[in-house]
């Protein structure tokens, strides 16, 4: 067996960051509670405001924090703009980890 078989891969800078900023938007409550939301189905703004009881531009600011992160996106449909999850893999996350805080 050769030595360098035993060496653990160690993960490139990039991949290093792109996972704290997914932890990191993980790790706000309010960013959860928006991702949850939205991974039932799209809402506008102001929707998603009411359902949270927040100020809209707290939403915002909370949703675009998600948007650069692509872990949401949006469409407009005249002056409303919908969100909706842009990322399958943080929403399985997202779930994973709640199923697992109920259960313990």
């Amino acid at each position: 067996m050769n030595p360098t078989d035993d060496r653990v891969s160690i993960l490139d800078e990039e991949t290093l960051f792109l996972v704290s900023q997914i932890f990191k938007a993980l790790s706000e409550p309010t960013r959860i509670k928006i991702l949850y939301l939205l991974s039932k189905r799209e809402y506008s703004v102001n929707e998603i405001a009411e359902t949270l009881k927040l100020q809209q531009t707290t939403v915002s600011h909370q949703l675009r924090f998600l948007k650069n992160l692509r872990l949401v996106k949006f469409r407009r449909e005249k002056t409303t703009i919908y969100y909706s999850c842009d990322d399958e893999h943080v929403m399985n996350l997202l779930k994973q980890t709640i199923d697992h805080a109920r259960h313990h």
